[in-house]
């Protein structure tokens, strides 16, 4: 899908056309991150990447900023291929990224000293930036002085000194709680509205629908595995934006829809009817058994009475939508739960398990692990067939890494002992490194 929006004079500020990217696993098939993704980032536009964790967004987001180079296609800065470090971008990190032995001021000045700058210039211009996003007063505090949301205005002044053209921003309000995010966002977006940052777009990555909706022009939202570009949503509200206006929640709505719909399409492929069959590839998702059970029970409970809109279901359980996702998706893998067209509707498993009590909670859930997680499963056939009934753990991460990235694999194995610990199927010993069917249900 190629969502292009131009400039005036016909030319796009950012151009991403067929990329992709892959990491090398030997002579196993490469591990696909990004795949044909085509897009452009106009003048004057603020523009979203929605997506799941690990739909690759961050990575496009490095691959157009120049940090790192794409395995296939081409990404132009104002017609300009990228080749190392972009010229004119900058970029502000989730993780705050400052130097805690410099100061406020020294940390914004530091990319202006790597330009070479004069001392006078280069203090003068920092100032400026300092004061812009509301740190003045704090020049000459350390990092460990200073709240999180000002660390982050730091790494926000850091970026706009250099006076660059696009700004790059990786889910930059993620680490902040609810209401630093929020008025960080606020005078983000008065800024820009004002025209007071000296900026021509900004381009963000996030997972956070709600943000999409109220700061971004356009939203393209990211498929997982590979990640790609799924649909464009044009967000054409006035400014400034009210969360409750019934036509932000429609777009809210509507786009949690589009990022179920492709699960949708897939299930009703399948053979098995409403879920799709999938091997010990699958990358699981980081969930624990407490948020599966609270969403079950959340679920079942009034209003919802065994079916709820995501929107609203994230609202009431408190939940990021990613979050949401990520346990809605392992609900639908166990069949607790179908995920469709924005809605999650418990199963009559689903209903069962909300009814029972804590022990046969648990043999239910054993019985939908090892039935409907492969990867559960197959370990548990490698134990039943050995003698000793153990296993390292590393056999089966290093079988999971020909199918996915290391972080994957890891994330994966840990995540399926973790369901496992909770169904009692098998235990892992952290000092000996072993999986084991030891105190086995």
């Amino acid at each position: 899908m190629d969502a292009a929006i131009q400039t005036a004079e016909g030319s796009p500020l950012v151009s991403v056309e067929a990329v992709d990217h892959f990491y090398r696993k030997g002579s196993a098939p490469n591990v696909v991150v990004l795949q044909d993704v085509n897009l452009t980032l106009g003048d004057h536009e603020v523009v979203a990447l929605l997506g799941r964790s690990g739909s690759g967004k961050s990575t496009l987001l490095r691959i157009i900023s120049g940090l790192m180079p794409a395995s296939k296609g081409l990404v132009e800065i104002n017609g300009q291929a990228v080749n190392g470090p972009a010229k004119g971008v900058a970029m502000v990190f989730q993780s705050f990224a400052l130097f805690p032995w410099l100061t406020v001021l020294q940390n914004v000045e530091l990319g202006l000293e790597a330009q070479g700058m004069a001392p006078a210039e280069r203090r003068k211009r920092a100032l400026a930036a300092v004061d812009l996003i509301g740190l003045d007063g704090f020049e000459s505090a350390y990092p460990k002085e200073i709240s999180g949301g000002m660390q982050q205005r730091v790494g926000l002044a850091r970026a706009l000194v250099v006076q660059p053209q696009i700004l790059l921003m990786d889910e930059p309000f993620s680490a902040l709680d609810v209401l630093t995010a929020e008025t960080l966002r606020t005078d983000l977006l008065d800024l820009w509205c004002e025209g007071r940052m000296p900026i021509r777009a900004i381009l963000m990555v996030t997972h956070n629908i709600e943000e999409a909706v109220l700061m971004c022009d356009r939203i393209l939202v990211f498929s997982s595995n590979p990640g790609r570009v799924i649909a464009e949503v044009k967000v054409e509200l006035p400014r400034p934006r009210n969360r409750q206006d019934p036509e932000f929640r429609a777009l809210v709505d509507d786009i949690y829809g589009r990022m179920t719909s492709k699960v949708a399409g897939t299930l009703a492929q399948s053979k098995d009817g409403l879920f799709p069959g999938m091997g010990i590839g699958m990358i699981l998702p980081r969930v624990s058994t407490n948020t599966l059970a609270g969403l079950i029970e959340s679920l079942a409970g009034h209003p919802f009475d065994g079916r709820a809109d995501l929107p609203l279901l994230a609202e009431r359980a408190h939940m990021e939508a990613d979050e949401l996702f990520q346990a809605a998706e392992t609900l639908q893998l166990m069949r607790f739960a179908e995920l469709a067209e924005g809605d999650l509707k418990l199963t009559v498993d689903g209903q069962r398990f909300a009814d029972l009590g804590i022990d046969d909670r648990k043999a239910m859930f054993r019985h939908h692990l090892v039935t409907f997680v492969p990867l559960a499963a197959h370990i548990k056939l490698v134990l039943d067939e050995r003698p000793s009934h153990k296993a390292p753990l590393l056999r089966f991460r290093d079988e999971l890494e020909d199918h996915m990235s290391e972080d994957a694999a890891e994330t994966t194995i840990r995540n399926v002992i973790n369901w496992a610990r909770y169904g009692e199927v098998f235990a892992y010993n952290e000092a000996s490194g072993l999986i084991s069917l030891e105190n086995p249900a």
